[in-house]
């Protein structure tokens, strides 16, 4: 049986009832002019004083007035959803002035590229550590039908999975790796960032967004353990910094020893090289600058 990666999300998101299909729409141009021809002329008919030309006149009115009520402007970076007694009829994302049936009704959706930033959410890491972490999220509506009809607000609906996506991703790794081949927030911003914006856009995938880029804002451990913690990554550095130059110094110990040994120009026995190499050490690893002493007797005394 597969088992759950870490950071891969539990939730599933049921499908979206309908898909963005487009509206039946017509230059809104011929339908301007033929709405105004029709209303121009039931008007000037209306000043008749015949009672059948009265009749000719409000119909005339009537119906220019339906062909102006299906009008509908679009602007760039906006759509319009089409819906007809509460079916769905398309949508229209030409630019422009459109007509459509005057008895629909059009609801505007942007489609712009939009910014949300997260607020700064504290929760746990993978070993229980408080951390404060915050997340910025570039999206855009790209299916208006179900930005629409799948959530009841998707503006909201895209900054409540945000959240909950940067809550999971903070709680499925550590702040700080334990092995090198462990992922963790800090070391490994990149594919955390990566896996964030993944899980994102499964999550809004139903109202319809598209994520375009997400990127880890924040990411500190909460003040109350702050010092603790900073204390700790100091000392893990100084581990670090002593454990290289104790490897350094034992590399330079041993490449004298060999040339010593190689050149012949001088012949140590074991208890002389023990001594040189914690002479040597001593000088290699010392924090502070060491004071030599001068043998002036015989290598032995």
């Amino acid at each position: 049986m597969a088992t759950e990666q870490p950071g891969e999300i539990r939730a599933r998101m049921p499908q979206s009832p309908v898909n963005e299909y487009a509206a039946r729409a017509w230059s809104g141009w011929l339908g301007l002019a033929v709405g105004l021809a029709l209303v121009g002329g039931g008007a000037v008919l209306a000043s008749t004083s015949t009672a059948d030309a009265g009749k000719i006149a409000a119909g005339l009115i009537v119906v220019g007035a339906l062909v102006l009520a299906g009008l509908t402007a679009v602007s760039p970076g906006q759509a319009r959803v089409v819906s007809l007694f509460g079916r769905y009829c398309g949508t229209v994302r030409d630019t422009g002035l459109r007509w459509v049936n005057p008895f629909t009704k059009r609801r505007q959706v942007s489609t712009r590229v939009r910014n949300l930033e997260t607020a700064v959410l504290k929760v746990n890491d993978a070993d229980g550590n408080p951390i404060e972490m915050a997340a910025v999220v570039v999206w855009q509506v790209d299916d208006t039908a179900k930005a629409v009809y799948a959530v009841d607000d998707f503006v909201q609906f895209v900054a409540i999975q945000t959240e909950t996506a940067v809550r999971h991703i903070a709680g499925s790794y550590p702040y700080d790796a334990r092995h090198e081949e462990q992922l963790a927030l800090r070391q490994n911003a990149e594919e955390i960032t990566s896996r964030l914006s993944t899980e994102i856009t499964a999550r809004v995938a139903t109202a319809g967004v598209q994520v375009i880029e997400s990127r880890i804002t924040r990411l500190s451990y909460a003040a109350e353990i702050a010092q603790a913690m900073l204390r700790r990554q100091q000392a893990d550095a100084v581990v670090a910094a002593r454990t290289r130059l104790v490897e350094g110094a034992v590399s330079m110990v041993r490449m004298a020893l060999d040339d010593l040994a190689e050149q012949g120009i001088v012949d140590l026995d074991e208890e002389r090289k023990a001594a040189m190499v914690s002479n040597l050490l001593v000088v290699l690893c010392s924090d502070h600058a060491t004071q030599p002493v001068v043998n002036t007797g015989t290598l032995y005394q």
